[in-house]
């Protein structure tokens, strides 16, 4: 079912990403700029390429990606997913291969929430006896 575009949405904590992806060079784009120089930290370069790599598809598609919320790493986390469920709706094989590295899998870790009578969601007040 692979048409010219394909969609597929990421989420990681609170971050939520928009991914199309098409056939071209393999330029990656998020918000407008250049995945490296939005992402700064090569180690997030990595973890966006990563389903790429390991399908051995890098330099096949271009990426177009809108994030949204969280943190830099956790939009690098959505972009990943969403990469990954794009290329899940090129070929279904792929989804084997993706599930195996955990490449489909949704990071739903979000902050507690705090509480009244804490001074954080989990931490009380300091206990003074005298």
């Amino acid at each position: 079912m692979a048409t010219s575009q394909n969609y597929g949405t990421g989420r990681r904590k609170s971050a939520v990403a928009r991914v199309w992806l098409k056939p071209g060079e393999g330029k990656i784009v998020i918000n407008g700029k250049d995945f490296k120089s939005y992402l700064g930290r090569p180690v997030l370069e990595i973890l966006v390429m990563s389903p790429l790599v390991a399908l051995g598809l890098e330099g096949k598609y271009d990426v177009v990606a809108t994030t949204k919320g969280g943190g830099i790493t956790g939009q690098a986390g959505a972009v990943r997913l969403g990469i990954s469920r794009a290329l899940v709706t090129i070929d279904e094989e792929f989804k084997k291969e993706l599930r195996a590295h955990g490449y489909m899998t949704r990071d739903s870790r979000v902050k507690e929430r705090k509480k009244y009578g804490r001074k954080k969601a989990r931490r009380g007040f300091q206990f003074v006896k005298r």
